[in-house]
């Protein structure tokens, strides 16, 4: 069996790569950069391509695909984020017409205005997102539904070569406080990349032709805990403190409005779209994936984080 895998360069991507040459896949790698180190694929074949453009010659021949190209930022142009994540998605499709399609999506296209409570995959997508990136991965979902495709919904990916969810962490870090959002005593849904990369292998090579999956660790954790687990792990000596949602999301919103009239590139550390997914509950259920691909998960872990 030969397996395509897209954004290969990426965090989720390289991890997907490896899991399946350790299972014995033949895996093609392809990702945005010239070219990335041979154990980052776990020593797959490699070739640069951009989904946005043409797609390159000789494409082989696959069993599966496991899209994992994306844009991951909740910040910048709809325009680039549409470009990217639908046009994308379709560009995938068209290249491996005949492919089992597996996509990689997100929690965020559960509703971001109101808290998600074990919630089951037929509670997405919604009318309506805060931001580009929770509207375009919805659309991506449905473009690749349209093929018959397994979609996949993680939440709060972490694990090493993490370069979203923990730096968003260590960079809340103020002296002594780590300043977050809501009471920390909400539960959250977390998934390492190892578990994502497992649903991924499974979803790609098992029996399951289509389906859309909630993809977490094995069970919620206390958002105050995994904190301060990070935190610990990392030897970083400060403390979270917490900010009531109802206070947090207007001034989310007002360093948003600054950043913008200021046109700068970079995200701000808070924004609504952050406050959203730690100040109130985010769980998934996960008996699906459990019951229909097979899924085993491991506990939430950050053993090791200090060399993330």
């Amino acid at each position: 069996m030969r397996v395509a895998v897209t954004g290969a360069s990426g965090f989720v991507g390289g991890a997907v790569c490896r899991e399946l040459v350790a299972r014995g896949v033949a895996v093609a790698a392809f990702g945005r950069r010239a070219r990335v180190a041979a154990a980052h694929v776990g020593g797959a074949p490699y070739r640069a391509w951009d989904l946005t453009g043409a797609a390159p010659r000789g494409l082989p021949a696959v069993d599966a695909v496991v899209h994992c190209a994306g844009s991951v930022t909740d910040w910048g142009s709809a325009a680039e984020m549409f470009a990217v994540n639908v046009g994308g998605t379709r560009a995938a499709l068209a290249a491996f017409p005949d492919a089992r399609f597996v996509h990689v999506s997100t929690a965020s296209v559960y509703d971001p205005a109101r808290p998600t409570v074990r919630a089951t995959e037929d509670a997405a997508p919604v009318a309506r997102y805060v931001n580009a990136y929770g509207a375009s991965k919805a659309t991506a979902e449905r473009v690749a539904a349209g093929r018959g495709a397994i979609v996949l919904r993680p939440h709060a990916v972490y694990g090493p070569g993490d370069t979203t969810l923990l730096p968003r962490v260590l960079g809340a870090v103020r002296g002594p406080l780590l300043v977050a959002a809501g009471t920390g005593r909400q539960l959250v849904s977390l998934t390492s990349v190892g578990n994502l990369a497992a649903a991924c292998a499974l979803a790609a090579t098992g029996p399951v032709g289509r389906g859309v999956f909630n993809v977490t660790d094995a069970e919620p954790v206390v958002l105050d805990d995994a904190l301060r687990a990070i935190l610990a792990e990392r030897g970083v000596r400060a403390r979270p403190v917490y900010v009531p949602a109802r206070l947090a999301a207007p001034v989310a919103a007002a360093v948003e409005g600054a950043f913008l009239l200021a046109r700068r590139p970079s995200p701000p550390r808070l924004t609504r779209y952050a406050v959203g997914h730690l100040a109130v509950e985010r769980t998934l259920d996960i008996t699906a994936a459990r019951t229909v691909l097979g899924y085993d998960p491991a506990p939430t872990s950050f053993a090791g984080a200090t060399d993330w």
